[in-house]
C-alpha cells in the first residue's frame, strides 16, 4: 500500500518543511521521499517501530548525519524557507536548532558552567550577562528553583530527570528556534517523564519542537501533530487527535493499538 501523503497544516506558518527527502547509508535507503511540514510553536511527534527512520529524520534537520561516513542525502530540508543543505553555515544551523538526546549527557563540570559553556564559546564574556543567561535558561527548563543554591556543584550530583532538564537548559542557552528531542524521557522514571512533558508543553509557546517517542501515550498527551513512519516511509501525518482516533492507513491503526512494533 502506498504511503498517504501528509496534508499541510490548515493554519499557522511552517517553521520546518522537509521536501522529498531521501537518505542513504551506503546502499541502504533509510528515508524514502519524506515530505513533512512542521508548524512553528508546536510539538510534532515522530512515531514508529525501531529502525523506521524517526531519529534519522530528526538528525537530518540539524545535519548531524553529516558526521556519518557514506551518508548521502537528496531532497530539501527548509528552515524558515532556507535550505539547510544549501549554503547555510552548519555552526549557525546548530545554534538555531538545538538537540536533546535520550540519555542525559551533562558535561563533566558544575551546573553553572554546563549552561555557560556554549555562550562562552560564542564570545560572551561578561559575568553579568552569563549570570542572567544561566538563570533564564534554568528557569525556562523549570530547574532554577531546584538548583539555584548549588550552581557550583557537579552536574552529576543531579538526578536523572534533573540532568535531562539541565541538558534542555543548556540547549536553550544557545538561543535556538527549534528543539529536536530524541526520546528525551526514554531513560527516566514516570515522575521525571511527567516533568519533561509539562516542560515541553510550556516551551512550545516560544519554540518549535520535533520529538521522537516510542510512547504512544506521550505522543497523544503532548503533541499537536503526529507523523507515523514505517521502513523509512512517512505513512501518515495528521493532527494528533485525528491520527489517534481516525487513522486512515490500517498500518497506523495497527501500530498505535499495539498490534505490532
Amino acid at each position: 500500500m502506498a504511503a498517504i501523503p501528509n496534508k499541510r497544516p490548515p493554519s499557522g506558518r511552517d517553521k520546518i518543511r522537509i521536501e522529498g527527502l531521501n537518505l542513504y547509508y551506503g546502499p541502504f535507503h533509510a528515508l524514502k521521499g519524506v515530505t513533512l511540514a512542521v508548524p512553528e510553536r508546536s510539538i510534532t511527534a515522530l512515531i514508529g517501530p525501531s529502525g523506521c527512520g524517526k531519529s534519522t529524520l530528526l538528525r537530518s534537520v540539524n545535519r548531524m548525519n553529516d558526521l556519518i561516513q557514506d551518508c548521502r542525502i537528496t531532497g530539501r530540508v527548509l528552515l524558515d524557507a532556507e535550505d539547510v543543505y544549501g549554503n547555510m553555515d552548519v555552526t549557525r544551523l546548530r545554534k538555531r536548532v538545538g538537540m536533546v538526546f535520550q540519555k542525559p549527557n551533562p558535561f563533566p563540570m558544575n551546573i553553572y558552567d554546563n549552561i555557560a559553556y556554549g555562550p562562552r564559546t560564542h564570545g560572551v564574556r561578561s559575568r553579568l550577562k552569563l549570570d542572567e543567561l544561566v538563570e533564564r535558561s534554568l528557569r525556562s527548563a523549570a530547574l532554577w528553583e531546584e538548583v539555584k543554591d548549588r550552581l557550583k556543584k557537579s552536574a552529576f550530583s543531579l538526578s536523572g530527570g534533573q540532568q535531562q532538564r539541565l541538558c534542555i537548559a543548556r540547549a536553550l542557552a544557545a538561543g535556538p528556534e527549534v528543539l529536536l528531542m530524541d526520546e528525551p524521557t526514554g531513560a527516566l522514571d514516570p515522575i521525571s517523564t511527567a516533568k519533561i512533558e509539562d516542560l515541553a508543553e510550556e516551551l512550545k509557546k516560544n519554540y518549535t519542537i520535533l520529538i521522537v517517542t516510542h510512547n504512544m501515550q506521550q505522543a497523544a498527551r503532548i503533541s499537536d501533530w503526529t507523523a507515523f513512519f514505517l521502513l523509512g516511509e512517512l505513512i501518515e501525518h495528521k493532527a494528533t487527535e485525528v491520527l489517534f482516533s481516525l487513522p486512515q492507513d490500517t498500518r497506523t491503526g495497527d501500530y498505535i493499538t499495539g498490534r505490532f512494533g
